[in-house]
């Protein structure tokens, strides 16, 4: 069965992943911050909460070396009839 998760869940899911992340390269808060060209500040609200503009996502995923799991994130639909998906 399908479960959906909210956004809260999966905001806060996002942001443990980002720290797992860090931690595991190494990184303080502060160098990963630095790194990525953001404020100290966004990259703990980051972890903590999972809130970040699109821009400092981006950021946060070049400077942990996991940009090219971005491209995955909007795949192109299938087919959006039954006519298409035969095709």
């Amino acid at each position: 069965m399908w479960t959906f998760k909210t956004s809260p869940e999966l905001l806060a899911e996002l942001g443990q992943r980002v720290r797992t992340r860090r931690l595991g390269l190494g990184f303080t808060q502060r160098e990963a911050a630095a790194r990525a060209g953001v404020a100290h500040r966004t990259w703990r609200r980051l972890e903590a909460e999972g809130y970040a503009s699109i821009d400092d996502l981006v950021k946060a995923a070049i400077a942990l070396r996991c940009e090219e799991g971005l491209e995955g994130l909007f795949p192109a639909p299938v087919a959006s009839t039954m006519d298409e998906l035969l095709k």
